[in-house]
């Protein structure tokens, strides 16, 4: 690469000049190439060892003038093909003109203005991204991609020098992070190490100190360890190794690829020794960081964050934190925990000024918002800046709150309500009423704001004539709403409420019924959603209802068994508003549809919500609070279950060892998650868990499980088998009451179905969450989500065997291969899939996987990667000839004809080229060269015919149920093909057959005796197909189009030809035949040359002999196709004959008239040693005695 001159003092330290002219010398570093004894070792090394290893590239040429001893850097290389290409282009372009000037000033003026000048046009075309990388960062990229065999689509993130632990010895290098991959390098004294490991692979990633390996990073995949340490900063590097992992498991998870962040601002300046794409992961680990603590939404992005201090009118004191401003908020967090903390919505903001400095004061910004609340910052470090920020977001924001980039994004409608409603007025009630064309309410609606249940919630619906009760539980009730009516007065109501620790101790305490929906809606974030996008989901409604899909079908199945004990949901009302809902959340989301427990949560939110309402919180639940919860294979909840048997073993180790032993953990601990306890706990005591959970998030859920085990720690421990603890801990539950509640007890069936003879005493909800928060209270969210990363990947990784093993046990019966070659397959089927992902494809990889198909047909490939597969698994390489080969063969597996085919047919193409004997490989062959809408119908048409016929000759007959069952049992065989189904094939088609044929044996051991065969059987075919068309001919009319008719014959009304004329015919496709073998012996593969150095290949194989034309015609016998072609393309060597034809049985006898051919075609294939050369393409450890420059990429390719 060029570039931009500079200065060398010393031109010949640890260089070697290899080309000179009277102006630039082109060097080699020191250490590679030949040669170099032990300097070059030493060089080597020191390369390696020290940041030199990025930024000294192994060629260089140099600018020197006259006998000036100041020496010009203008350009560099990583193999000697890219400098020599330099090195020519200034031989061309510029000697010439340097040779006229006279002033060596001038003449270096010259050429580093023209260096420069190459170096902007080189700029222009490249993309944004790589103009902000410096350019040390894309030659350490440049270097990767050389090192380990990387297209250019893989970028580098970022690169630390550390040591990789092979066995007891330490080996420094430089690891290599990129976004697919986990790489490392190192060269010492001759003692080269390469370690390539997929993302996709890691199953643990993990920092620890050991003895061993002190402070290192753990790397495990399925069969290996490696360990890394002595890095400069490890706790950078393992967030970065964690954000990739996390990645690659996404990719697993949803078949999405990684995609840079476009929006992401420019950097000031360009930073030394940070990409592009590390600033993008950085970025998006601060916003991930603030819509967690925050509960924003998805899109929201972190603009910047400063120190500051907070005035609170209810404590009367400035409390230390730090703002935060994004797109749509302005947040507050205190230093402390719990202190205090802020929301500010920029659509409620109505003025932002700049408030009077003092000394008590300094630097302070006044915000209002339009419900009358004023919130003072002050200790601002750059005031003026974050006032500008703030005004530019706020003029973003548009008067139509509505989301753009939204999919169902609509028009027309704006919000007229703040979020400083009182509970009793519904968020839902100030949407306009969806209007047909003229202006009336539309009729036929599913939804509509005239609905009971899209006004209050079903709880509230139920209980509007039920008496006032005027008892000491809802004395008690009345109460709590009157603290929560003080703490409204005190701290704002509202999204824009500050929220303290006297807002954690009354939600412990309990919301109240009537505000419960409010309070839900503003503490899981769910309230903005649903503020900024007004009537999304009466639409919603509108196009959901009424399609019949997979998650509507299990849908209707659930309904009824959603709280069937409560009476809002023993009518249509209560079902048609829980229908609603979950449809249109699966048509919102069609990745999770719906799951099992969806609806039991739902229920709840309806009970005291409205319809809109529940389902923004079940947006919440599902895509925030509890992600990958309800997807097909609830990954979420048993990452969860992972985490909860984690802190189990912390916490209650002895606890632990027991419950491991009865595998009682992994079975209780999924219910209690996915529904957060509504399912084994009575109703009133578990909403309860439900209002902590909106406001603690999900270390509530974990809270009350170790409580509840430590609870039951002595009987448990006493268990001897699964059942009783699952009894023990079934009938707790049970009898967790809440004794204040107000609502009319609901039976709950979980107990009546575990209640025993003796009632077991009853447990007081508030008393074991104070519990809870007592003795585990400790437990930090950012300690879930660090063991939250640690399972992922383990349930991922163990979900895909799952997978693996499910496929294997579905195509065994129908495959030779062994299980262990097919699990082979498996993965290097998959990782094709997934590399599909980062390295581009045809079409996406959502496209090509729907987790609702079994696993034997979620993953697909197109045809360019079957065509990788092929080459580098196949058994039948033709040369250049080997991709048009994979091409038919991939045509003839792709039954739908949709582009792409899943693994089974996969294995099946495979199978036949493996395990068929001469005739199933032969039959395949003669396939992959008929059109495909020739081929026979792989069903059973004929029989349906044919049976259609028997029932109408017996019409009058009566059959039993058992004839038509046998009958219906036939019909559904699939038939079996045999040889003569296959039909004819044209001289066209037999001429490509042949090309394939003739190369097809390049390199063998037997080719000539290979080649002679083939020639000698395709002469015989030829004959044998002009003595069937004189048959045919002599015996029926010739159609009109016979080019794939079965029995080629000639029409009456044409003149018979002579003799000659036949002779000449059968001459003319001999001679075609001879000139298309003659062009597939110059279909030589292209020679493999290594960037490093151009070799010159003394060894001619005997493919090559054959190319140039020494295959001797005296070896060959008389009546083969090579005689008499250069006589015969004078005549009609250019004209196919429609008429002629072959069919399988004759291509099959012919073929065994040849031994060698017999041998070929019955040979078995070794696959392992070609999947062990596959897997090799991108998983390399090496260790070599050299002190070259190690080209990699013959043995990656």
């Amino acid at each position: 690469m060029w570039i931009t001159p500079e200065e060398v003092l010393l031109a010949n330290a640890l260089w070697v000049s290899e080309r000179a002219n009277p102006f630039f010398i082109l060097q080699r570093r020191k250490g590679h190439g030949k040669g170099g004894g032990i300097t070059g070792l030493l060089v080597g090394t020191m390369d390696v060892v020290l940041d030199s290893s990025a930024r000294v590239a192994p060629y260089r040429i140099l600018h020197q003038t006259g006998d000036s001893q100041i020496f010009w850097s203008i350009a560099c290389g990583s193999s000697r093909k890219e400098i020599t290409g330099h090195w020519e282009w200034l031989e061309t372009n510029l000697l010439q003109t340097l040779s006229i000037f006279d002033n060596d000033e001038d003449i270096t003026t010259f050429v580093k203005g023209k260096v420069s000048g190459i170096i902007a046009e080189e700029n222009k075309s490249k993309a944004a991204q790589e103009d902000e990388d410096s350019g040390k960062f894309r030659e350490a990229e440049q270097k990767m991609r050389k090192l380990f065999g990387m297209p250019g689509e893989e970028k580098l993130v970022n690169y630390y020098s550390c040591s990789y632990w092979k066995g007891r010895v330490p080996r420094q290098g430089w690891v290599y992070l990129s976004v697919n991959h986990l790489c490392f390098y190192s060269f010492l004294l001759g003692k080269e190490v390469t370690l390539v490991v997929q993302w996709t692979e890691v199953t643990r990633l993990e920092k620890n100190a050991t003895l061993v390996f002190p402070e290192s990073v753990r790397v495990s995949t399925r069969h290996t360890e490696h360990y890394f340490s002595m890095f400069l900063n490890i706790n950078d590097t393992f967030k970065l190794m964690e954000q990739l992992a996390t990645i690659a498991m996404r990719q697993l998870l949803d078949n999405e690829g990684f995609s840079a962040d476009r929006t992401l601002p420019k950097a000031c300046k360009t930073l030394k020794n940070v990409s592009a794409l590390k600033r993008d992961l950085d970025a998006r680990a601060k916003n991930e960081r603030y819509r967690a603590l925050f509960r924003l939404t998805p899109d929201e992005r972190l603009d910047g964050h400063t120190d500051c201090t907070l005035w609170t009118p209810f404590a009367k004191m400035h409390i230390v934190g730090q703002l935060f401003v994004s797109n749509n908020y302005i947040c507050f967090c205190s230093r402390e925990e719990d202190l205090c903390q802020l929301i500010i919505p920029l659509r409620e903001v109505s003025i932002v000024e700049k408030a009077d400095s003092s000394s008590v004061l300094p630097c302070p910004v006044s915000i209002s918002t339009k419900n009358k609340m004023t919130f003072l910052f002050a200790n601002l470090k750059d005031r003026d800046f974050l006032v500008q920020r703030i005004s530019d977001f706020l003029q973003r924001t548009p008067d139509k709150l509505w989301s753009d980039g939204h999919p169902l994004a609509l028009s027309g409608y704006s919000v007229s309500q703040s979020e400083g409603i009182p509970s009793t007025t519904p968020l839902s009630s100030s949407l306009p009423t969806p209007t047909g064309a003229g202006g009336e309410p539309s009729q036929g609606r599913h939804y509509s704001p005239s609905l009971p249940t899209a006004t209050q919630g079903l709880l509230r619906i139920y209980q509007k004539d039920d008496p006032e009760d005027h008892g000491p539980k809802a004395t008690k009730e009345k109460m709590k709403e009157e603290s929560w009516n003080i703490h409204f007065f005190e701290f704002g109501r509202g999204v824009c409420m500050y929220r303290t620790s006297k807002t954690r101790e009354l939600v412990l305490n309990g919301i109240p019924e009537s505000l419960r929906g409010e309070l839900w809606l503003l503490f899981s974030g769910a309230q903005n959603e649903m503020a900024t996008h007004p009537g999304y989901y009466a639409e919603l409604v509108e196009q959901a209802m009424g399609r019949c899909t997979l998650a509507t079908e299990e849908i209707e199945r659930d309904l009824h068994r959603s709280m069937p004990e409560h009476h809002a949901f023993q009518n249509e009302m209560g079902i048609a508003a829980l229908r609603r809902v979950l449809t249109a959340y699966a048509c919102r989301n069609p990745g999770i549809g719906y799951c099992q427990a969806m609806n039991i949560v739902t229920s709840v939110l309806l009970l005291y919500c409205t319809e809109e309402e529940a389902f923004w919180l079940l947006v919440a639940l599902c895509e925030r609070m509890l992600p990958d919860y309800y997807n097909t294979r609830v990954v979420g909840a048993l990452v969860d279950q992972g985490v909860f048997e984690e802190l189990t073993r912390e916490c209650l180790p002895l606890l632990y060892e027991h419950m491991q032993e009865l595998g009682v953990i992994s079975t209780i601990s999924l219910s209690w998650f996915l529904t957060l306890f509504l399912s084994v706990m009575p109703f009133d005591s578990a909403v309860l868990l439900v209002d902590c959970f909106f406001y603690e998030g999900i270390k509530v859920i974990f809270q009350v499980a170790l409580a509840v085990l430590h609870a039951n720690m002595d009987t448990l421990l006493d268990c001897t088998d699964e059942g009783e603890a699952m009894t023990i801990l079934g009938r707790y539950l049970d009898n967790v009451v809440n004794k204040q509640t107000v609502s009319p007890p609901i039976p709950h069936l979980h107990a009546l179905l575990t209640s025993g003879d003796e009632p077991p005493p009853e447990i007081d909800v508030f008393q074991l969450i104070k519990s809870s928060y007592d003795k585990f209270g400790s437990l930090r969210a950012d300690v879930i989500e660090q063991m939250r990363f640690k399972q992922r990947l383990k349930v991922i990784q163990s979900l895909e065997d799952t997978a693996k093993r499910s496929v294997v046990r579905a195509i065994m019966t129908d495959s030779a291969f062994s299980i262990e070659e097919l699990e082979e397959l498996y993965v290097l089927f998959k990782a094709k899939h997934i590399m599909s992902c980062y390295w581009g494809a045809s079409c996406t990889a959502a496209e090509r996987h729907d987790p609702s198909l079994p696993y034997l047909e979620q993953y697909r490939i197109d045809l360019e990667q079957f065509c990788q597969l092929f080459g580098a698994l196949g058994t039948w390489l033709c040369g250049t000839h080997t991709v048009t080969l994979a091409a038919r063969h991939f045509r003839l597996l792709d039954s739908n004809k949709d582009g792409l085919i899943n693994f089974k047919e996969f294995v099946t193409g495979l199978s036949g080229m493996y395990h068929g004997d001469m005739t199933e490989k032969l039959k395949l062959l003669y396939k992959l060269h008929l059109p495909i809408d020739i081929l026979p119908l792989q069903d059973s048409s004929c029989i349906s015919i044919r049976i259609q016929c028997n029932i109408a000759m017996s019409v009058s007959e009566v059959k039993d149920y058992k004839y038509y069952l046998r009958m219906w049992a036939k019909e559904k065989e699939p038939k079996i093909e045999t040889i003569k189904d296959l039909p004819r094939m044209n001289q066209e088609q037999f001429i490509e057959l042949c090309k394939t044929l003739y190369n097809m044996f390049s390199e063998d051991p037997l080719e000539q005796e290979l080649y002679h065969a083939i020639a000698t059987v395709a002469s015989l075919l030829l004959r044998i197909g002009e003595v069937g068309k004189k048959f045919t001919n002599n015996c029926a009319k010739k159609p009109t189009d016979t080019t794939y008719t079965q029995a080629p014959t000639l029409s009456a009304e044409l003149p018979q030809p002579e003799k000659e004329e036949s002779n000449g015919e059968s001459s003319s496709g001999q001679s075609l035949v001879c000139k298309a073998l003659a062009e597939a012996q110059l279909e030589t593969p292209p020679q493999q040359t290594s960037d490093e150095e151009v070799k010159d290949d003394t060894s001619v194989s005997s493919y090559s002999m054959v190319s140039t034309g020494s295959l001797q015609c005296e070896d060959i016998a008389d009546d083969t196709v090579l005689i008499g072609c250069a006589g015969d393309q004078q005549r009609r060597g250019s004209t196919l004959d429609g008429d002629w034809s072959i069919t399988f049985e004759q291509v099959l006898a012919s073929m065994l008239t040849e031994p060698p051919l017999v041998d070929y075609f019955e040979k078995k294939g070794d696959i392992q040693a070609r999947m062990a050369t596959c897997k090799m393409q991108r998983g390399v450890e090496r260790q070599v005695s050299s002190s070259s420059d190690h080209e990699l990429s013959s043995l990656l390719h």
